[in-house]
């Protein structure tokens, strides 16, 4: 598959870093040359340095007979035009542009005359990642797979857990019925694939598989609690703040959201745009806004502005003015990501791996229903169907012989969730869900499909 990425920066780097070690005819365009090439450096891609809409530099990576074309520049206008130039050459290829402006994006969704094949939004996607932490806020991350019927949840694991220093082996024996599976954790800033004899330490950043309805009982015995949030706290109004509290205000009576926003302006168009929230003009990191805001009723406040330092202070400074709230921060720069124990952030959104994480799944269509990229291209949790003749099909998971840094978090039969066990077997037409890290991803694929075409 030939596929022409434009823009390198965070979101195209990202998409590349996850692409570049599968069997992908890869290009990346930008019109930073130093970004080319320190991308080019470390991947095994083609980088061409120009304006991704213009059609000599299209021509010149291949638009015209790519497969798939991304447009993920930091510009709206260059990315809908990138894909209108490679439409104009004659280009099949299905297209993919990352929209920030909801209108414009919105537009060019619904129209049939429109050259962009699927549009990624951010801020929707970023909606509806807040609105699952808001349903189980003592998880830093949370994903549904399998018609819902299996949850990804992410747990940071500290003294109040009742099974750490316990190996994974023996959670089976201890809770009985129980479905649930870790398959990964991060310590020391490091992500890996849980083996059955690691043993979880006070710390650790734990991916666990469980059934939706086994989910309470988890969250239980790992330490957790299971209310949902019902006070809200959003500090900014810009695109992804607007977008969270659109997505609160139609809760209905659920959820109770208040507002903060610098710009006057901005705050006055918000007020306009929402009907049950409370919008206030000040300063999220305003002792005396806060206040006014009744930080210390809140269950949750999340910071969306647009500068990741300001996020962070202020969901902290709420914090510690709201006593037992959940804090939730907007953080674009990866290098920042690692202050979130330091400042007491309870869950970081990673505007990010959220949009790449939508990106992937049309980009792997064949048999895929879900991709999520979790850390910096670190690893992937992929949904997807056995097909019949693959090498996995009829076998057990004891013998399939998975590569090292995978594991079966999931599999659904008939429609039907089953408990994941050694003597568990593949059949065509399963439903299953891994976790892999990132050099392991395509061998798993593999495992599935008749053949190592990835399309």
């Amino acid at each position: 598959m030939r596929i022409v990425v434009c823009g390198a920066g965070q979101v195209g780097g990202q998409i590349v870093k996850h692409l570049s070690a599968e069997e992908y005819d890869l290009t990346i365009i930008d019109h930073d040359a130093d970004l080319v090439r320190l991308t080019t450096d470390q991947l095994d891609v083609r980088g061409i340095a120009g304006n991704a809409s213009h059609p000599d530099v299209l021509v010149k990576a291949g638009a015209a007979k790519a497969d798939v074309v991304i447009a993920a520049t930091s510009t709206d206008e260059v990315n809908v035009l990138a894909c209108m130039v490679a439409r104009g050459l004659g280009s099949k290829a299905r297209t993919i542009a990352r929209i920030r402006d909801p209108q414009f994006g919105k537009f060019f969704a619904a129209g049939s005359f429109s050259p962009v094949d699927v549009v990624i939004s951010p801020e929707y996607e970023i909606a509806q990642a807040v609105l699952r932490l808001l349903e189980t806020p003592t998880v830093f991350d949370r994903r549904s797979f399998l018609d819902s019927q299996a949850l990804m949840v992410a747990i940071n694991l500290d003294d109040s857990c009742p099974v750490v220093n316990t190996p994974l082996r023996q959670l089976s024996e201890l809770f009985i019925g129980l479905m649930a599976v870790v398959v990964g954790y991060r310590r020391s800033g490091t992500l890996r694939a849980a083996a059955p004899e690691d043993q979880m330490f006070v710390g650790d950043d734990i991916y666990l598989f469980v059934a939706a309805s086994d989910l309470n009982r988890t969250l239980e015995i790992f330490g957790r609690k299971t209310e949902a949030c019902e006070r809200v706290i959003v500090i900014g109004a810009g695109n992804i703040g607007l977008a969270i509290a659109k997505a609160l205000d139609s809760r209905g009576n659920k959820i109770r959201a208040k507002v903060i926003e610098l710009d006057r302006t901005r705050a006055e168009n918000a007020a306009d745009m929402l009907t049950r929230t409370i919008v206030l003009h000040g300063d999220g990191l305003d002792a005396e806004i806060l206040d006014e805001a009744n930080v210390s009723g809140a269950d949750a406040v999340i910071a969306v502005t647009a500068d990741d330092k300001t996020n962070l202070l202020a969901a902290t400074r709420a914090k510690t003015a709201g006593g037992n709230l959940i804090a939730i921060s907007l953080v674009n720069e990866p290098s920042l990501e690692s202050l979130k124990r330091q400042l007491d952030i309870d869950a970081i959104l990673n505007p990010r791996s959220t949009t790449v994480s939508s990106i992937l799944p049309h980009i792997r269509t064949r048999g895929i229903g879900s991709i999520y990229s979790i850390g910096d291209a670190e690893a992937e949790i992929i949904e997807l169907e056995v097909e019949a003749g693959s090498k996995i099909q009829g076998k057990t998971l004891r013998a399939a012989k998975l590569p090292e840094g995978a594991l079966l978090g999931a599999i659904n039969k008939g429609g039907k969730l089953h408990p994941v066990m050694p003597d568990t077997k593949f059949d065509a037409g399963d439903t299953v869900v891994f976790f892999s890290t990132a050099s392991d991803v395509g061998a798993v694929v593999e495992l599935l499909r008749t053949d190592a075409n990835l399309d």
